[in-house]
């Protein structure tokens, strides 16, 4: 991995997820750009995406990391009613709820809880007046 004038924090987040990677999700950062990901999700156990595959995701980290938030889409269609045609996530932590003491690997296990979760955290409403 190439730290090239990244953040320490980026670094460390980094090599947790290649050394100790969360169930069902795989992160590596780009060669050509370290703050950007390739994400892979398998659908969750006991979800409508279970057995459906691996959705594949993007996640860029903005040069204000960690004072805002990462941007992610999924790059796989999906239907969910918090994700756009686009990909585009509606999910709190990735708007007004996000938190520096938050981190990469907190953002995409609640990805898979909200897939988990379908119909019991839909806010479509909210994410399409936000957009």
């Amino acid at each position: 991995m190439a730290n090239t004038n990244l953040p320490r924090r980026i670094i460390k987040e980094t090599q947790r997820l290649l050394s100790e990677p969360a169930p069902g999700i795989s992160a590596s950062p780009s060669e050509d750009n370290m703050r950007y990901f390739n994400v892979m999700i398998l659908g969750p156990t006991q979800s409508p995406y279970e057995g459906r595959g691996v959705f594949k995701l993007e996640l860029f980290l903005p040069e204000e990391y960690p004072m805002t938030a990462p941007k992610v889409r999924f790059l796989t269609k999906i239907y969910h009613p918090n994700i756009d045609k686009l990909g585009r996530i509606c999910l709190d932590i990735l708007k007004d709820k996000w938190s520096p003491a938050l981190q990469i690997r907190t953002v995409l296990l609640r990805l898979i809880l909200r897939l988990s979760s379908i119909f019991q955290h839909s806010s479509t409403l909210e994410c399409s007046k936000s957009r």
